[in-house]
């Protein structure tokens, strides 16, 4: 599959958590070329601010892995990661990460503090960035219109 592929999966887990009320960011982790772990943003349902689809994808590729350590593996988010996503991903050792739409806001890669620039980081993945940005960016804009 393609990086457009994985993003397309994690645009689908963006969309349920969206269906359940939750602000739609959908990830999905990728290891030689098979999904092993997918979420969407579970913040409200779970009453977890540290229930972001980033973290909860790497606590189950993690626990399908066996392993804290996952450094074969690729990262698909549909939001640029804010700074406690981007620390879990440098944590976890994630070879590459791969986002849509950036977060001028609240992102932590290109945006914000830079986390993976930081001296205090231990290890940054290769980041590619824009992969799905006009589906990702749409689906959180028609999110945040509706509540307003």
């Amino acid at each position: 599959m393609s990086a457009r592929s994985f993003m397309d999966l994690a645009l689908k887990q963006a969309e349920i958590a969206r269906a359940s009320g939750e602000v739609p960011i959908g990830c999905v982790i990728v290891r030689d070329g098979a999904v092993v772990a997918d979420a969407g943003n579970r913040t409200l349902n779970d009453r977890d601010p540290t229930a972001h689809a980033e973290i909860l994808a790497i606590r189950a590729a993690a626990n399908a892995l066996g392993t804290e350590r996952l450094v074969d593996c690729d990262l698909y988010v549909t939001l640029e990661p804010c700074t406690m996503c981007a620390a879990a991903i440098s944590f976890a050792r994630i070879r590459r990460l791969y986002y849509g739409a950036s977060d001028p806001k609240g992102g932590a890669v290109d945006s914000g503090v830079r986390f993976f620039a930081s001296p205090t980081c231990h290890h940054a993945p290769d980041v590619y960035p824009a992969v799905g940005e006009n589906e990702a960016a749409t689906l959180l804009k028609e999110f945040f219109k509706a509540r307003r």
